[in-house]
């Protein structure tokens, strides 16, 4: 989550937060959109950053001069306080601890303009939040009703009370591997489902290959039911594991298998698609073992250069849309496409937020027939 601005006089030191998976001024009477899913309520534990965007004609050399072609403060030019914007989109913020000193976390991102990448200075919040400032009667009604909870892997002293809290409760738990940190491998141990960045599969299991990493990360985390890896523009990798194992199972090298899957997708397609293996395979890779499990390839939407305005937050838009689609019992091979959709939005405007569409987007469509 990247709101716009905080209240210079309030500190924001990062808290669990109810996130709901339709705000009211989402909702439509549209028979093609579904209700909200019962299962509909996620927990966010982590870092809320302010995120102040410089667009510029050519990321500069060192040494160099130049001004910016816009300037913003996330979605919000009003200034509107971090808190209220959140709780504007249907986010229940009640449960998060707010500092009466220091600073709270902020990113100056600069857009390039010509490439159209985004280069990302941040200074974390401080004093860091700590597990005392936690209280136990805070994270119980926290925890009361919620579906699912989210990790960022930040501040893991106080991520892992909640993870172990929720493990206690059997509450399902999405960890964001975007690199490793201090801590991430307790949270990893009782992780239900992974997202990673694409570097990190290799760095945390040192395998030969994104392919065989993933293998290495179901045998390492017996809890996982799957990870996905996103890789930007190439679309993503997930390995699912088969709740049911039998004698006898098809055994495929994963290097192998995933190369099939890559000769059989639709390269033409403008439009996320996803295409799978068989189900429950025995899929193995060289020197590592092997799971029992089906991969899933997934190919990110074509962007033509005319409308790529920002990539900024798309990996967290990828994210939060994984999250409503299990919530809403979304099958693997509509999730991954639905996520896809959802970051190609927000890759549509500037900044992490501003181009995150409503449940009423047209681009969205498909997905409730």
């Amino acid at each position: 989550m990247k709101p716009s601005f905080l209240n210079p006089l309030q500190s924001l030191r990062s808290a669990p937060v109810l996130l709901p998976l339709l705000s009211r001024a989402q909702m439509s009477s549209s028979s093609r959109i579904p209700s909200p899913p019962d299962n509909g309520v996620v927990l966010g534990c982590g870092a809320v950053s302010v995120d102040f965007l410089a667009t510029v004609a050519a990321f500069p050399k060192p040494d160099d001069k130049i001004r910016s072609v816009n300037l913003k403060v996330a979605d919000d030019p009003q200034g509107r306080s971090m808190l209220e914007e959140l709780e504007a989109d249907g986010v229940d913020t009640s449960f998060m601890v707010v500092g009466k000193e220091g600073n709270s976390p902020f990113t100056y991102v600069i857009v390039d303009n010509q490439t159209k990448t985004r280069t990302c200075i941040h200074t974390p919040g401080n004093p860091p939040l700590v597990p005392e400032e936690l209280t136990h009667a805070n994270l119980s009604s926290a925890l009361d009703g919620a579906n699912l909870v989210y990790f960022d892997g930040r501040l893991w002293e106080t991520a892992l009370v909640v993870a172990q809290e929720a493990s206690r409760r059997k509450i399902s738990m999405l960890i964001d591997a975007e690199r490793p940190r201090e801590g991430l491998n307790d949270l990893l141990n009782l992780a239900t489902y992974v997202v990673c960045s694409e570097k990190f599969p290799q760095t945390w299991t040192n395998a030969p290959s994104t392919a065989s990493a993933l293998i290495s990360m179901l045998l390492r985390l017996p809890n996982l039911k799957f990870v996905i890896v996103t890789l930007g523009e190439k679309g993503c990798i997930m390995l699912e594991r088969s709740t049911n194992e039998a004698s006898g199972q098809e055994e495929v090298v994963v290097e192998s298998l995933l190369e099939s899957l890559k000769t059989s997708m639709d390269a033409s397609s403008l439009l996320p698609i996803c295409i799978s293996s068989k189900s429950s395979l025995r899929i193995s890779a060289n020197g590592i073992g092997a799971v029992s499990g089906r991969l899933l390839l997934g190919k990110a939407e074509v962007i033509p250069p005319s409308e790529l305005v920002d990539t900024t937050g798309a990996g967290d838009a990828f994210i939060g849309a994984v999250l409503y689609a299990i919530c809403a019992g979304m099958s693997p091979e509509k999730m991954i496409p639905f996520a896809s959709q959802v970051a190609a939005a927000g890759c549509r405007a500037l900044g992490a937020r501003s181009g995150l569409p409503k449940r009423t987007n047209p681009r969205l469509a498909p997905f409730w027939l």
